[in-house]
Order: structure tokens, then C-alpha cells, then sequence
């Protein structure tokens, strides 16, 4: 039992690469030589194995010699953005800053950003689910004609169900509290902390999967899976 356990942990984890090097294959295309990219998160190797979705796409397109620099947003309250994505685009020697969320909107009207590529937690019929703040980042993307991206394999894709029957998980009020042990608010201030928000459409230029680029279509053409 435990060896087939482990070999079908292996199968699952080259699976994963594979899969992410397929979506990097795809996506890399939409990215330019020059290009900087806003993204929001990690969807890396941290969060998938060896390439990551997001980020996969960034080092395939820099893997095909197209020079890309990064804008990671911290991503507030546990910070994965600064700790995560920072830390590996560092250690892959790729161009990053590192910005706190609220200033998404004057980096990308200040000319700074050529496009915005997150990761996603579920795709259902109407949009993207994704880390809180990622519907924040494609308003502000849209209203400056940035496109918006996001990258996911087909296991994230829940096609028959809506966002209004998907649970949004509320996470501890200490995160917003304290940071690290050190207290930042008030113990008595009320909480609202939702790990993640939903991401329509209509603000996303494309979704890139292992199976090809999905612009915006209807929820029937998603379905059916037609890409283009």
C-alpha cells in the first residue's frame, strides 16, 4: 500500500509539471519581449510543482528568450506575493518589484504594467475565483485597457456551477490583528477577512489552460471547451 501510494504521488506531481509546462507553452506566447507583468499571489513552483501556472508562463516565455520583468503585489493579510512569489522570482534570477496591493492602480496608470497574469483556485461558468484582490486588480486592469489574464489547468475548471454556490472561506480575524505577534488594530474592531473573491468574465481577456488560450466566451462555449 505504501508503495503504490508513493508511486502514484510521483504520477501525480509529473503530471503537474507537465500540465504547467503545456499552460507555459500557451501562454508565453501572449507575453512580448520587454513586457512587465503585474501578477498577484503565487501560482508557483511553491504552489504547484517545479514550474507553477502563472509564473510557468512567465519562465517559459523568458525560458523562449523574451525578456520579462515582474511586479509582484504583496498580497495581503499572509503576504504570499512578498514571501512566495518575490522570493522564487529571485532565486530564478527574474526581474521583480515587489508593491503592496493598493498601489496596483497608480503603477498601472503611471504606464508601468503591459499586463496582468494571476493563477486561479476555481473557474466556474460565470468567471475566475481566485486569492482577494485579483477582482480589485482586472477593474483596474480594465480601466486601463491592460489585458487580464489568468492561468489554470483543467483540474480548477467547475463549469456546471455558479460562483453564487461556491463557500468563500473567512479566515481568522487575528490575521488582520497582529502581524507576526506584533498587534496592529484594535482587539474590538470588527473583521470581515474572505480569502478569496470572484473574478467575471467580462474583465478577463483570456484564460490560459493545458489545452490552449479560452478568450471570453459564453458559459456554453466554455463548457464545450472550443478554444481560440
Amino acid at each position: 500500500m505504501r508503495d503504490r501510494a508513493l508511486a502514484e504521488a510521483k504520477k501525480i506531481a509529473e503530471e503537474d509539471v507537465a500540465v504547467n509546462k503545456k499552460i507555459g507553452d500557451y501562454g508565453s506566447v501572449l507575453l512580448e519581449d520587454g513586457d512587465v507583468v503585474l501578477t498577484h499571489c503565487n501560482a508557483g513552483r511553491l504552489a504547484c510543482v517545479d514550474w507553477g501556472t502563472a509564473l510557468g508562463v512567465i519562465r517559459t516565455a523568458i525560458e523562449n528568450g523574451k525578456r520579462i520583468e515582474v511586479i509582484a503585489c504583496e498580497t495581503r493579510p499572509l503576504n504570499q506575493g512578498s514571501r512566495l512569489t518575490a522570493w522564487e522570482l529571485l532565486q530564478d534570477k527574474i526581474p521583480v518589484t515587489l508593491i503592496t496591493d493598493s498601489m496596483s492602480a497608480a503603477v498601472m496608470r503611471a504606464g508601468k504594467v503591459n499586463k496582468v497574469l494571476v493563477g486561479a483556485d476555481r473557474v466556474v461558468k460565470e468567471g475566475v475565483i481566485n486569492k482577494i484582490g485579483t477582482y480589485m486588480h482586472a477593474l483596474v486592469a480594465k480601466a486601463h485597457a491592460i489585458p487580464f489574464y489568468v492561468a489554470a489547468p483543467g483540474s480548477s475548471f467547475d463549469r456546471t456551477r455558479s460562483y453564487k454556490e461556491v463557500v468563500i472561506e473567512e479566515r481568522s480575524a487575528e490575521e488582520l490583528l497582529f502581524f507576526g505577534s506584533k498587534q496592529i488594530a484594535p482587539l474590538e474592531v470588527k473583521i470581515y477577512n474572505p480569502a478569496f473573491d470572484f473574478t467575471p468574465f467580462e474583465l478577463i481577456e483570456a484564460v490560459i489552460t493545458e489545452k490552449g488560450v479560452f478568450s471570453s466566451l459564453s458559459p456554453r462555449e466554455w463548457c464545450d471547451g472550443n478554444s481560440g
